[in-house]
């Protein structure tokens, strides 16, 4: 749990004081890139991460993901321009490719499938935390002290967790009998940084219709077709071809999927829409989205009593259901709707969210041995980073596309400076895409298995 604070908090305290940073350093043209290389840095190091915690155990792992977070930390707070800055999130984004999958992953080596519907109560209590103290501390600093504060105040939780890891984790040692498949992980890396990047950047840094944009989008299909052939002749794979067909751990990455595009759909546009077309505050805009930041912790609290008694398929099914209820009531959102009318759908999807996925991951660490249990559980993860990235391609495209078709070829502003009489509109078909993007969760809930049986379980042989 502290381990994990790291990470959520670094995901909510950043941007709250990005105005302090860009008046401080300059750049702003170049302040997207603070989120979008530490995302796409966690992305494509997850797999190799999980993969590796196979082979050598979680502690080293963990402590060389809190490693690299905390070093990172350090000369972000040190960081004499945007660029370093930008250089040294990325540093910070290759430890949490190693702290979050080990997380869970050691919640399922230590518990059993009974008290992991607990343990996860209290890893949810961590993002809910975060939430909620992550932008009032990013506001603190920013406003009061140094923004610096927020990379430097990581380095004395990072110390704790190393010291709780030291001290009260046992290792255990896998015998490994196989070498490392560089090939698979060189790949892998290549083509997950060249298809994330261009979908993340993609519309923004360069046109999607433009020799960049058709490059770097060939070199990651390349890559990636390349690492297909190579993991299926690869005798111990970085991501092995059973996973993506496993009858428990496909619907649950694919939930993760899902989960993944609606929720950037909320994160981007719901703050602009209560600001822009509701004309609310940021504050106030902030609060609406952290209806969501706080379901997602109560649903995955409470997710275990469902899937104890009901079954697993039962819990997606609810979490499924409701991420459609609020997606049909976010909809219905106009430029008259009160905050509630905005804030209710977003508490409503978090409970979704946390449903969907959260069965899927306690399931997916429970339906494999120990000695492929990081690869599972590092699977669910990238598929979540994964749609997070389609998700900012989807959203921002259909965005920006109807943005463009009522400038009819002029000169568009930026989408926080658009009159709310053409913001409101393309918000409004925003929302309407991310229902329809969730509606393939009840099929991914009716593949979901009922109960865990011997025979979905597999070992690494």
């Amino acid at each position: 749990m502290v381990s994990l604070s790291l990470v959520a908090i670094d995901m909510t305290i950043l941007a709250t004081a990005v105005p302090s940073v860009v008046k401080d350093l300059g750049g702003f043209e170049q302040f997207p890139w603070l989120f979008s290389i530490y995302v796409l840095a966690t992305a494509v190091t997850t797999p190799l991460f999980a993969k590796v915690a196979d082979r050598l155990g979680r502690k080293p792992v963990m402590i060389a993901g809190i490693v690299a977070f905390l070093v990172g930390s350090l000369l972000c707070g040190l960081a004499w321009s945007l660029t370093a800055l930008i250089v040294f999130r990325a540093i910070q984004g290759i430890g949490a490719g190693a702290i979050q999958p080990m997380a869970m992953t050691i919640v399922s080596d230590i518990y059993t499938l009974e008290e992991r519907a607990v343990a996860t109560s209290y890893v949810a209590s961590v993002w809910a935390t975060a939430a909620i103290i992550g932008p009032t501390l990013g506001g603190l600093f920013a406003d009061y002290l140094d923004w610096r504060l927020i990379f430097l105040i990581n380095l004395p939780i990072g110390a704790a967790a190393l010291w709780l890891l030291r001290h009260f984790h046992e290792v255990r040692q896998p015998a490994a009998t196989q070498p490392i498949d560089w090939a698979g992980a060189g790949l892998l890396t290549v083509g997950g940084i060249a298809l994330l990047l261009g979908l993340l950047e993609g519309g923004h840094a360069w046109a999607w219709a433009s020799w960049p944009s058709y490059l770097i989008f060939a070199v990651g299909i390349a890559a990636l077709v390349a690492f297909g052939f190579v993991e299926r002749r690869a005798a111990d794979p970085v991501l092995p071809p059973w996973v993506l067909r496993h009858r428990v751990l496909a619907p649950a990455n694919a939930a993760s999927l899902i989960v993944g595009v609606v929720m950037l759909g909320l994160t981007t546009y719901v703050p602009l829409y209560a600001q822009s077309v509701l004309g609310h505050s940021a504050v106030v805009a902030g609060f609406a989205l952290a209806g969501m930041s706080i379901g997602w912790p109560i649903a995955a609290a409470t997710a275990g009593r469902i899937y104890l008694s009901k079954g697993f398929r039962a819990a997606v099914g609810l979490g499924a259901l409701l991420v459609i209820a609020g997606g049909l009531v976010l909809v219905t959102v106009r430029e008259t709707s009160s905050f509630w009318h905005l804030a209710i759908p977003c508490f409503v999807l978090g409970l979704g969210f946390g449903w969907s996925v959260n069965p899927g991951v306690v399931a997916a660490g429970s339906a494999v041995g120990w000695e492929v249990r990081g690869v599972a559980t590092g699977s669910n993860m990238f598929a979540r980073s994964v749609g997070s990235a389609l998700g900012v391609a989807l959203f921002g495209a259909v965005a920006n596309g109807l943005v463009r078709r009522e400038y009819a070829g002029g000169e568009v502003p930026p989408l926080e400076a658009l009159p709310a009489d053409v913001l409101a509109p393309a918000l409004h078909t925003v929302f309407l895409v991310g229902l329809v993007v969730s509606l393939p969760l009840l099929i991914v809930a009716w593949r979901t298995p009922v109960r865990l049986t011997p025979r979905t379980v597999v070992t690494a042989e």
